[in-house]
Formats: structure tokens, sequence, C-alpha cells
């Protein structure tokens, strides 16, 4: 899906500030953090959960079939709650890990959106493009607000919570110099809910939600985990 953000109106010149606090109000909605019903599990336990779910399922027709066995049926009664003890304690764990993402997640977030920028005027419909699809592209000019607003859109739609936001930058500087902007943007000291990484240095912790780094740190780290979890 490609958004051109050339062809947005000029909010800040058409809209009234009803109009542009509109934006932010709907924004707020759609970043409520009462709104799930349920928490995912972070992406890093959910292949391994998946696994145990499926070990669930065997045991439980092993299980059956061996019913007619005392011998068996004990046998196959104590796999089936190991196996569910475990799946209940990593699931429980991975859920309050995303919770504490949630939570985390600062709670004037969109007030912090620029609106003099095409990408904020265009927040609305950015924000439920990501929602809606695994990919999107987003063209714009320079100047625009992609590189500070973006990630602060995909954290409005959900994004973040179960594992980071990767935000690359093809130079170590420029790397750094955008996690200071957005976190100040944000109003919080960089290494909190944005962090960075770079070759030889390194600032923030698995529990940023959003992480800038190089093409090449990136890179390496595709080397060792595929799904990027």
């Amino acid at each position: 899906m490609s958004n051109t953000l050339k062809d947005a109106p000029n909010l800040a010149e058409n809209n009234s500030a009803k109009d542009l606090n509109d934006t932010i109000r709907n924004l707020a909605q759609i970043a409520d953090k009462d709104s799930l019903t349920e928490l995912p599990v972070l992406a890093k336990d959910s292949h391994y959960l998946s696994r145990l779910e499926r070990e669930l399922a065997r045991a439980a027709v092993s299980k059956n079939k061996n019913s007619n066995t005392d011998d068996k049926q004990d046998k196959a009664q104590k796999e089936l709650a190991k196996k569910r003890a475990q799946y209940d304690k990593i699931k429980t764990r991975s859920q309050q890990a995303v919770q504490a993402r949630i939570d985390s997640i600062p709670d004037n977030l969109p007030a912090t959106l620029n609106l003099d920028l095409p990408v904020s005027q265009r927040a609305d419909d950015i924000v439920q493009a990501i929602i809606d699809n695994q990919v999107i592209i987003v063209a714009g000019e320079t100047g625009s607000g992609k590189t500070t607003q973006l990630p602060k859109l995909a954290m409005l739609a959900g994004r973040g919570i179960t594992g980071q936001i990767g935000h690359t930058q093809p130079r170590r500087l420029a790397a750094r110099s955008v996690s200071n902007r957005i976190a100040e943007e944000l109003g919080e000291k960089l290494g909190n809910t944005v962090s960075f990484k770079i070759r030889f240095n390194e600032q923030g912790s698995a529990q940023s939600i959003v992480k800038l780094m190089t093409d090449g740190i990136l890179l390496a780290e595709l080397s060792h985990d595929r799904f990027l979890s």
C-alpha cells in the first residue's frame, strides 16, 4: 500500500484548531491501553508456544488412546500436566512482559506529534494502514516527518508491544541523532522508550519500544535471529 504525502492537504493552513484536536483525540482512542481484550505474547515466545500447543494436542490424543490402561493413562496424564504447566508459565511471563511494554508507552504520545508536518497531518490514514496491512510504503518529500513521526505512529498503531520497532539509518551518526530527536520529542531521556545501537556503542535495553540502528546492525541481527523476534 502506498501513501503519497505530497498530495496531502495542508491541515496547518486549511483546518482549524478543532480539527487538529480531533486528530489527536482519534489517535488517543486508537492508542487506548485498555482496549486489548487478551494480551498477546512476545514475538520471541510465539514460535515456542505454538510448538507447545501442538505438543499439548498430541499429548491429549495420546491420553485418550491409552485410557484403557491405568499405567499408560497415569503416565499420559502426568506428561500432559507437565506440558500444560510449562505452557502456562511461559505464556503468563510473556504476557506480563507485554503488559509492561504497553505501560511504558508515553500516555501523551498523540500529543507529541508535530502537526505542522505532512506525515502527522495524515496520521489517521497512516495508523489505520499500519493496522490493516503487513507492509505499507509511505512516500514523502524530505522534511515531511517520515523519520521522526512514523515511529510514533507505529506505536499508536499498536506496534512495539510484542517486540521492538526497528528503525534503520544508513550512517551511525544519523542513527544516534535521530534517536536523540525522537526521545526529545517524547520528553524522555534516550534509552527509555527510544534506544539506539551502532557499532561499538549502544544505549537502551530490550525493554525499549523503538530501536534505531544502522543497516549493518540489522543485517547482523538477522544472521542469528531470522524472525527478528
